[in-house]
């Protein structure tokens, strides 16, 4: 019986993942079917976290929090939760044998935004390593199937893919961070002053990830490579329509890509992956 409860784990993780994202959906999508699952079941973890975060205002936030991590770490040690989230999660953890590290990591990044409001370099790098990248190297344990060695060599493409990632979500929801959450992410900047050579930096910042992420996702399995090829396109995509936008337009407004834009990327990234285009 636990087997029936573990597909409606992964079912409650699947769900979540299209409800909340539309781009990661498409970009699991192009995944191989065989590890659709694990990436379900990580962003499941991942975004029931930062919705505590960023969205429970009318609760305890800080006892909510402390509550899932307790009952993360308990159902990857006991291989078992009667949260259908956390044991989806914990199915893809010990299977892929994620480091603890990694969670702990991610976890200590979510925390940081129950009590933050801006950020100097440390801790701006702090965060963004623990929320993005991480991420990214959980993921990567599953498209590399258990070798340390490509896991090894992947790592820190992964690390400057989720770090753009994630600089780029600091830019598109930058009004409702600062507006209504008064969150400020990018050290040195003061947002109610945001100017274009302010905005211009963190481009720059970001190209470079870019750079060098795509020399990772080039000697990634072939399993994986279309469906993080897609994410790339997708980000670098948004990533154009933000260059366009003035500083002031970024607070005023949340830049999104239309589905059909969405899927447009996906047929092109799969179309390059079978033609060894990447």
């Amino acid at each position: 019986m636990k087997k029936l409860f573990d597909e409606v784990s992964y079912k409650a993780s699947k769900i979540t993942t299209q409800t909340y994202s539309t781009s990661f959906s498409f970009g699991i999508l192009a995944l191989h079917k065989s590890i659709r699952k694990s990436i379900y079941n990580i962003y499941g973890f991942v975004r029931f976290a930062d919705e505590i975060v960023d969205s429970f205002h009318d609760y305890d936030k800080t006892i909510l929090f402390n509550k899932f991590k307790d009952d993360a770490f308990f159902a990857i040690d006991n291989k078992i939760s009667l949260n259908p989230i956390l044991n989806s999660f914990q199915e893809t953890v010990n299977t892929y044998s994620i480091d603890l590290s990694l969670i702990n990591n991610f976890l200590d990044s979510m925390e940081m935004d129950l009590s933050e409001r801006s950020y100097n370099k440390e801790n701006y790098n702090d965060y963004i390593h623990g929320s993005a990248e991480v991420v990214g190297l959980m993921c990567l344990k599953v498209f590399v199937n258990g070798s340390e060695q490509l896991y090894n060599k992947l790592k820190p493409t992964a690390m400057s893919l989720g770090s753009a990632f994630q600089k780029i979500n600091f830019l598109r929801d930058a009004n409702i961070d600062y507006t209504l959450l008064g969150r400020s992410y990018f050290p040195g900047v003061q947002m109610n002053k945001f100017s274009q050579s302010d905005k211009i930096k963190i481009e720059i910042d970001i190209e470079r990830d870019f750079k060098d992420a795509i020399v990772g996702i080039k000697m990634l399995p072939e399993n994986s490579r279309a469906g993080v090829y897609l994410s790339y396109l997708y980000y670098y995509h948004l990533f154009k329509k933000i260059k366009y936008l003035s500083p002031s337009r970024l607070l005023a407004e949340r830049i999104r890509i239309p589905n059909i834009e969405k899927l447009a990327l996906m047929f092109k990234a799969i179309f390059k992956n079978q033609l060894n285009l990447i």
